[in-house]
């Protein structure tokens, strides 16, 4: 019915078919063909011809306030899809485990809201899988995780290399006698475990040492028990928690020895009553991802985050 409503409108205005069709670049016979065709559709007509100028019926007159009803519904999108595409509008949500919500992400959101502060970002924060169900529904636009998701559903950008490294409470003997691979906090910071001269820990020289793990399904706790398994030594296991931050803290406290990330050493404060050790494996090596959904629709904002996350740290 408003199919060629740009045509009535353009007659309305000039008042005239004949001025009408020279501002619209077509011929007069055409586009009284037209405006007649949508009348008849409508089955009444739209211009009063037995006047000069011409004039609405009120037919008319009701059909072209539609026309400018839909005239700014239109502009009103152009606006909204201007600003979107300059990111002036806009939404972004990312999805992420407890530690990467905690001392990855801020940063990075902080960044990415100082440089567009109109879009609209949510954090959220769950585990892997209920992250994958997120994404895969399209609740979430972006997960940051270590898991391999299946790569014919989703696509993955590159984010960081991390190192798995154990931590033992200062005031456990065993320290003593391991004193030569010994690492501290400003070691692990400086990378010095990276260093392929820096000597691993040989986990049967701490076979008796009380651990704290965590619970089975982290992926923490799967590459821990790989590794024991590979240097054939069965934890002592003390303890079972959730979150690698909370390991972290419970060891401090001299509770027992751990395995953490060398991330978290290097986002919390120094503590002095732990020492740090490098361990040999290739299960204590991991990389993280950004993934989204490959036939999710790929935003401006979306883009622009990733680029942020790819750029050196």
């Amino acid at each position: 019915m408003f199919t060629n409503k740009n045509y009535v409108y353009e007659v309305y205005k000039a008042k005239s078919f004949s001025k009408a069709a020279e501002n619209l670049f077509i011929s007069q016979p055409s586009l009284s063909l037209t405006i007649k065709k949508i009348e008849n559709r409508i089955g009444s007509q739209l211009f009063d011809r037995s006047t000069t100028p011409i004039q609405l019926t009120d037919c008319g007159e009701e059909y072209i306030r539609c026309i400018e009803k839909i005239m700014d519904i239109e502009d009103e999108f152009e606006m909204y899809l201007s600003d979107l595409n300059n990111l002036q509008t806009g939404n972004l949500a990312i999805g992420a485990g407890n530690f990467f919500a905690s001392y990855i992400l801020p940063p990075l959101i902080a960044k990415f809201k100082t440089m567009y502060p109109r879009v609209a970002v949510n954090l959220v924060e769950t585990n892997t899988a209920h992250l994958e169900k997120l994404l895969y529904s399209g609740d979430l636009d972006l997960i940051i995780d270590n898991y391999n998701f299946n790569e014919t559903l989703y696509k993955k950008q590159f984010f960081y290399r991390e190192q798995m490294i154990l931590l033992i409470p200062e005031k456990f003997p065993c320290n003593t006698h391991i004193k030569k691979y010994r690492l501290s906090a400003e070691d692990i910071i400086e990378y010095k475990h990276f260093n392929p001269k820096t000597p691993a820990l040989p986990l049967k020289l701490i076979e008796d040492v009380p651990f704290i793990l965590l619970r089975y399904g982290n992926d923490t706790r799967d590459r821990a028990d790989k590794i024991f398994a590979e240097n054939g030594v069965k934890p002592n296991i003390e303890l079972e928690l959730d979150q690698l931050a909370t390991a972290f803290h419970v060891s401090c406290h001299g509770i027992g020895a751990t395995m953490i990330s060398d991330t978290l050493v290097r986002e919390v404060a120094p503590d002095h009553r732990v020492f740090f050790y490098k361990i040999d494996s290739k299960y204590a090596i991991r990389e993280n991802y950004f993934y989204f959904r490959i036939s999710k629709y790929h935003t401006r904002a979306m883009q622009e985050f990733l680029n942020l996350a790819a750029e050196p740290i």
